[in-house]
């Protein structure tokens, strides 16, 4: 039995996918990466190579190689780059980080370079060289220095202690302990002396020091719940799984010590949800992927302890790529002034030139006649006209102004602290402050930021048939409401309402089949994580509307117990059975569904798939007598503002699934675009499926949002809501959020090719622009005219 997350090949059977280099991000911030053209193979060739020849192919594609234990392995030469001259150091980071900007040395150097950018500081500083000369200055030296002196100061003052509370993070952070592999034994060493290839072991509730590929863990199956608020702000815990052979062998301290896989992946990159890697040990490859890999940042949650090996440290680790480098920011209001100061001193010097030519002329004709006058210097006109230019310089300096910006008392405002959570307003710099009184778009995802994030199954249309409404066991609608009694069901959720008694009495008398396969589908089709804890079930899900799904399924009788690596158990109306998981072909933005393909009791091979409409329909066979009547559901669904997914399914011969495994064991191991190839071997299983219905879940706004969208309006700010639903649940969305209004025009996708000239103004008050095919709606509230460019 093979699973996607845990496919293993034998490097005989190991096949090279093409020879196109891997694609890396444009934001590589350090060393450029070293192109690679690996030449094509036959499968021939493929099929006859041996072991190390297979190894040494996969070299060619994956430049980073770790391996586990052996510090002396990235001391060889091919691992060396030249930092200068002849100089060479190891290309692989320690695991240090360094976020300030100054140090000692450049402090000062440095933050006065970035001060005199500023144009009227670099004025004044020219200024103050010209009041030193005696020949042409008319104030006194000191007139400029001290005020310069305490712009410059204050400045310096305030970058200081800004850049201060950087080094004591980074001390804080650089001085962590965690239990690293030492001399064959875990021992407890500082975050700054890690290195890539070191064994870690990580407690519960501690933060993740590199990026490490997961080895085992306390859990079964090696499972590991990590927090990642530190990297995408999402509060609710994601789970990763370590490898099954990995989990078998490496679960003591000697056993650790003792192993010498050796991985090849990519070079260090950005791409935080992206993770392509092959695991050498024992003479066998092991496939890696993004959920065997814990990243920098991560919190350890509800996991008594894991083991892992240091892949990327440092400033290779995927966070600090995103970061960058700490850089001096400018702001607008910086630029406007220097644009301004600019303007005043080119009307300075033409109003300085105009007085010296002036001076000069009256020097020819009066200055040099009167002998009370004299001043013991024989200067001709000219030259006096050039020394007193440089004297009107400086007399109109008051015409070029110096400014300070110190916007340091936000964290005082009042009308910006939340006394429901005594929380103020904290500014972590104080560089870019003034800015945010510049803001004119504001750019909202929906989903937990206008929303509560909190999924709720609410209805769902099975074989064409809706439920969901209020009704008796008999399928008439009810005035009053009434819960129903889930008593019946020893696995119930307390929490879970539902107010539609005839679909209970449906499931419950199991005349049905599409009704078993429909609330089948939801607990078998998902990556959710059992934990039980006092005889309860708790459910961990990466994302909360599979959380819903899986909890809806378990009231309603069916019921997710327990996973293992190739396995699934479920409580189907309390009889309990285990089937093998054969493959799990994981959601992402792209494909905007997922499968998995598990083998019955009795033998057959079946395929389930939910996912969003638009991808499902592409590929439902052509018989599907309720496809219309689940459309009218779904367009139902939507203008009550409830987020919708498709329930699909079909069976597979044998002879079918075995062609088909093959190609997805020979993607699920490639080196080199491994996601474009699983994709592409997805695409021709997810085919002429037959539609089983589709759910419809509640996300509710959060308090206040309303009131927030109409005070950002008053200030004639233009708001733009990102979100994947359907046309018309977003739309509804936008009018109880009060984003549109009765007043507003809308615009759909179709229409706004008509206004898309250059120059062409719209005449509405709000203009919502809706592009369908990639199921992302636009909201913006613009000006009383909207141009388009």
């Amino acid at each position: 039995m093979i699973s996607e997350r845990d496919s293993e090949t034998t490097f005989e059977e190991y096949s090279h996918p093409n020879d196109e280099v891997m694609p890396y991000s444009d934001d590589e911030t350090e060393e450029e990466l070293d192109p690679r053209q690996p030449g094509a193979e036959t499968g021939q060739a493929q099929s006859n190579r041996d072991p190390q020849e297979s190894r040494d192919t996969l070299r060619k594609d994956c430049s980073w190689q770790v391996k586990a234990n052996d510090q002396h392995f990235y001391q060889q030469p091919q691992f060396k780059r030249t930092i200068f001259l002849c100089f060479k150091r190891s290309k692989y980071k320690g695991n240090a980080i360094k976020t300030y900007k100054y140090n000692p040395i450049t402090f000062l150097p440095l933050n006065l370079f970035e001060q005199f950018k500023r144009a009227a500081n670099f004025y004044f500083l020219v200024l103050l060289i010209l009041q030193s000369i005696p020949q042409i200055t008319t104030l006194s030296w000191y007139t400029t220095l001290v005020p310069l002196l305490l712009v410059l100061g204050i400045t310096a003052v305030k970058d200081l202690v800004d850049d201060i509370a950087r080094h004591r993070m980074d001390n804080e952070v650089n001085n962590r302990r965690c239990e690293v592999i030492r001399d064959g034994r875990f021992k407890s060493t500082k975050w700054k002396d890690i290195k890539v290839g070191d064994i870690l072991r990580l407690k519960k509730n501690t933060f993740v020091p590199a990026d490490i590929l997961l080895l085992s863990s306390s859990e079964p199956n090696s499972l590991c719940y990590v927090e990642t608020a530190e990297l995408d702000g999402e509060t609710n815990l994601k789970f990763k799984m370590a490898l099954e052979v990995t989990h078998r062998y490496l679960q003591e301290e000697g056993a650790m010590a003792n192993f010498d896989g050796l991985v090849e992946c990519e070079e260090p990159n950005n791409r935080l949800d992206k993770f392509a890697g092959t695991l050498f040990w024992r003479n066998t490859s092991y496939s890696l992927d993004a959920d065997k890999i814990l990243l920098r940042g991560c919190k350890i949650r509800n996991t008594d302890f894991c083991h892992g090996m240091v892949i990327f440290a440092g400033a290779d680790t995927k966070i600090m790529k995103n970061s960058g480098k700490t850089r001096f920011k400018r702001t607008k209001i910086d630029s406007l002034m220097n644009y301004m100061v600019y303007t005043i001193f080119i009307v300075l010097i033409l109003l300085s030139a105009g007085l010296a030519i002036g001076h000069t002329y009256w020097e020819q004709q009066v200055g040099n006649s009167s002998w009370y006058l004299y001043d013991a210097e024989d200067f001709s006109p000219p030259y006096r006209g050039f020394l007193n230019f440089w004297g009107y310089i400086i007399v109109l300096n008051t015409m070029v102004p110096i400014s300070l910006y110190v916007s340091y008392f936000i964290n005082w405002d009042l009308q910006m602290y939340y006394p429901e959570k005594d929380t103020a307003a904290k500014a972590r710099t104080t560089t870019l402050n003034e800015q945010l009184g510049q803001i004119h778009y504001i750019f909202s995802d929906k989903t937990g930021t206008l929303t509560q994030n909190i999924m709720t199954f609410k209805k769902c249309c099975i074989n064409g048939q809706r439920y969901g409404d209020c009704r008796d066991g008999a399928g008439q609608l009810q005035s009053h409401p009434e819960q129903v009694d889930f008593s019946w069901n020893v696995y119930a959720d307390g929490k879970f309402s539902f107010y539609d008694h005839y679909l209970i009495e449906q499931i419950r008398a199991g005349k049905d089949p599409e009704i078993h396969k429909f609330f089948f589908l939801l607990a078998i089709c998902h990556t959710v994580m059992v934990d039980i804890s006092d005889g309860q079930l708790n459910y961990q899900a990466a994302s909360p509307d599979e959380g819903a799904l899986v909890t809806a399924a378990r009231n309603f009788g069916y019921v997710f117990l327990s996973r293992t690596q190739n396995t699934i158990t479920l409580s189907e109306m309390g009889t309990e059975r285990t089937y093998d998981v054969l493959a799990i072909l994981d959601f992402n933005s792209d494909r905007k569904r997922m499968s998995v393909i598990v083998r019955e009791s009795g033998g057959n091979i079946r395929l389930y798939c939910k996912g969003a409409d638009t991808v499902i329909y592409e590929r439902l066979h052509p018989r599907n007598p309720k496809r219309e009547a689940t459309e009218e559901a779904l367009d139902v669904f939507a203008s009550e503002t409830l987020r919708t997914l498709c329930l699909c399914y079909r069976d597979i011969d044998p002879e079918e699934f075995e062609a088909w495994n093959k190609k997805f064991l020979e993607a699920s191991v490639a080196a080199t675009n491994r996601d474009e190839a699983l994709d592409k071997v997805y695409e021709e299983i997810e085919q002429n499926l037959i539609l089983l219905g589709a759910t419809a879940i509640e996300d509710k706004l959060q308090d206040g949002v309303p009131e927030t969208i109409a005070r950002l309006s008053k200030a004639d700010i233009k708001i733009w809501v990102l979100t994947g639903d359907k046309k018309e649940t977003a739309e509804n969305i936008g009018f109880s959020c009060e984003l549109l209004t009765d007043e507003t025009t809308i615009c759909y996708g179709e229409d706004t090719r008509q206004v898309e000239s250059p120059g062409k103004t719209i005449p509405c008050i709000t203009l919502s622009l809706w592009f369908v095919p990639q199921a992302w709606v636009e909201l913006s509230r613009s000006l009383p005219s909207a141009k388009l460019e």
